[in-house]
C-alpha cells in the first residue's frame, strides 16, 4: 500500500522527528489547509493516515502499482527510452526512470552467533508486522540505541515484564518535547504557511529552525 517508510516501519514508538507541520506536504496550499495534525510530533499511524489521505484526495493510486518487483531496466540508445520488465511479464517503456527505493530500504538481519538457535520471538524494527505484537508478561530485549531503538525502548518498557537494553555504543538524544497540536500555533502556520516554506527550502536542514549559538 501506500506510504513507504511509514508504511513498513510500525514499531512501537515510531514516530517523525520534525514538527508535523513542516513534516507535510507543500504542492497543494488546499491540501495545507485543510489537514490538522493532532500532535506536535506526529507518530507512524497518523503519518500513514495522512498519506493515504493525499493518494486519495489526488486519486494518486490509480497511477500506483503495488506487490510489483521490477526484474530489469535497459536503455534503448537508438529510441532515448527505459525499457522497465517487471516480474508480472509487464513491459513499460518510459523517457524518465526514478528510483525511490532508498539506500535503507532491506532490512538487515541479525548476525549474531546463535541466533538461529534463539527459540524466542525476533522482530526486526525495519520490517515490524501489521499485526499488533503483545510484550505483555515477557522478557524482551533489545539491541541497539539508536534513534529507533530508543524509540522502541521507551514504548516496549511500558508493556513489556522485563526490558533488557544491548548497547554498543552510548548515543546522546535529547527529550523530544512532544504533546498535542496547540490549535492557535496550527492556526498560525496556516496562515503563513508560504513564508515557512520559503525558510525551509532556503535552510540546511530543509525545515527553518534557529541555529543555537
Amino acid at each position: 500500500d501506500v506510504g513507504g517508510t511509514w508504511y513498513w516501519n510500525r514499531y512501537p514508538g515510531a514516530r517523525c522527528d520534525i514538527e508535523s507541520v513542516h513534516y507535510s506536504y507543500s504542492f497543494s496550499d488546499e491540501l495545507q489547509q485543510e489537514w490538522e495534525w493532532s500532535e506536535k510530533f506526529a507518530a507512524q499511524p497518523e503519518i500513514l493516515r495522512y498519506l493515504n489521505h493525499v493518494a486519495d484526495r489526488f486519486d494518486l493510486r490509480r497511477s500506483i502499482q503495488f506487490n510489483t518487483r521490477v526484474t530489469s531496466m535497459v536503455w534503448d540508445e537508438e529510441n532515448t527510452r527505459w525499457t522497465v520488465t517487471t516480474d508480472d511479464g509487464a513491459t513499460t517503456f518510459a523517457k524518465f526512470v526514478i528510483s525511490g527505493a532508498g539506500n535503507l530500504s532491506v532490512p538487515k538481519k541479525p548476525e549474531f552467533p546463535g541466533v538461529e538457535d534463539f527459540r524466542g520471538e525476533v522482530y526486526l524494527t525495519g520490517n515490524w508486522p501489521h499485526e499488533p505484537v503483545d510484550f505483555a508478561g515477557k522478557r524482551v530485549g533489545i539491541v541497539g540505541t539508536g534513534s529507533t531503538g530508543i524509540q522502541a525502548i521507551s514504548e516496549t518498557a511500558t508493556e513489556a515484564a522485563h526490558l533488557t537494553v544491548f548497547q554498543r555504543t552510548p548515543n546522546y538524544a535529547s527529550p523530544i518535547g512532544n504533546g498535542p497540536a496547540d490549535p492557535a500555533v496550527s492556526r498560525e502556520a496556516k496562515a503563513n504557511y508560504r513564508d515557512i516554506r520559503e525558510a525551509s527550502r532556503n535552510h540546511f536542514l530543509g525545515v527553518p529552525y534557529n541555529q543555537v549559538q
